[in-house]
């Protein structure tokens, strides 16, 4: 039987949110107007499929630029994220990130950090590199996503034990399909995932004594 440990990336494994940083490429305006759009999401006021695909087509991003976004996540990854991994993958847990954001650009953060099962959103673009839209399929571009995901993988791994970490509503809504649901507050408190969690923590690496 396997222990099974879900991380979600934006604001968790790394401080950055990966789609207001590509929102920054395209000035104050657009900026702002997704930013309000994540943040809407983030604290469980918009369901995320109202907002997805309309934050996508304002930015418009090319490969290079999420790419670009794939170095930012690394250069700014969480402090104790590598050793927390670790540390967790030696106490016989297996660890998958989980997230909402965007395939392409998450990849080399999990290669980083060691990580081999990334279940995110993956992007389109044609020949050169122009957006294309993104993989409808994908459960996390939607609300009650990661809870897929997180039934999936426990079936797949053959868990008893599934714990989802992340600071947003999309990791509090995993409740009920995973055993145990750890806010993180380290770039961002969203005060109904701290009071909702079954844990809150303000760095990864509480995550040892906590699965301990």
């Amino acid at each position: 039987m396997t222990k099974l440990v879900l991380l979600d990336c934006d604001s968790t494994l790394s401080a950055i949110e990966g789609i207001d940083e590509l929102a920054r490429l395209r000035g104050d305006e657009t900026f702002a107007a997704v930013e309000q759009m994540t943040r809407a999401a983030m604290e469980g006021g918009t369901p995320m499929e109202t907002i997805f695909a309309r934050r996508l087509e304002l930015i418009q991003p090319t490969l290079g630029e999420l790419e670009a976004i794939g170095q930012k996540y690394i250069a700014q990854v969480e402090p104790t994220a590598s050793e927390t991994v670790r540390a967790l993958e030696s106490m016989g847990w297996r660890v998958a990130i989980v997230s909402g954001g965007f395939t392409q650009a998450i990849l080399p953060l999990a290669r980083h950090l060691g990580i081999t099962r990334v279940e995110a959103v993956e992007l389109l673009f044609d020949a050169d590199g122009r957006y294309r839209g993104f993989d409808p399929q994908s459960p996390t571009a939607r609300t009650r996503g990661k809870n897929e995901v997180a039934r999936r993988l426990r079936a797949e791994w053959n868990a008893h034990r599934v714990v989802m970490v992340g600071d947003g509503a999309s990791d509090l809504e995993v409740k009920g399909d995973a055993d145990l649901v750890v806010g993180y507050g380290g770039y961002a408190v969203r005060e109904k995932v701290r009071l909702e969690a079954d844990a809150f923590i303000l760095r990864l690496s509480e995550l040892t004594a906590l699965l301990a």
